[in-house]
């Protein structure tokens, strides 16, 4: 039997915030990322998390359970470069089975698997992008 996909409120407790996403619903507290969360920096795709329903009807996170297998990296994109000057990193990230999403028409979100951070870094340095690197998965 196939998880179901469930749209949820995410409540975070520790930031006091809320972000609706679609995740894969694993039981009745348990979820799997599909994809990157925008805000919750930790919840990259993959990562098997707990969250109980609060009074207020949101989804508050407990933990994670599961780690993803991917290291995600946030960059600023500069009105110096469009998508087609990311291409050459976007195609070593896509044979390396990782996953990007462009978000709030300027953020570029990368999934890197484990074992290719340095790689993915260093294509970025080599092609000369002019973005600049919000997180590095090192909260």
């Amino acid at each position: 039997m196939e998880n179901e996909l469930v749209e949820i409120e995410l409540y975070d407790k520790k930031n006091s915030f809320s972000y609706t996403m679609y995740v894969e619903q694993l039981a009745e507290n348990t979820f799997r990322m599909i994809d990157n969360a925008i805000f919750f920096t930790k919840l990259t795709i993959g990562t098997e998390f707990e969250a109980r329903v609060n009074e207020n009807g949101a989804h508050e996170f407990i933990k994670i359970i599961k780690d993803s297998n991917f290291i995600r990296s946030s960059f600023l994109l500069s009105p110096k470069n469009n998508l087609r000057d990311y291409r050459q990193l976007l195609e070593v990230l896509n044979n390396r089975g990782g996953h990007w999403e462009v978000t709030m028409a300027g953020v570029l979100i990368l999934a890197i698997p484990k074992g290719f951070e340095t790689e993915i870094r260093a294509v970025v340095k080599e092609i000369g992008l002019d973005a600049q690197e919000l997180d590095k998965d090192d909260l």
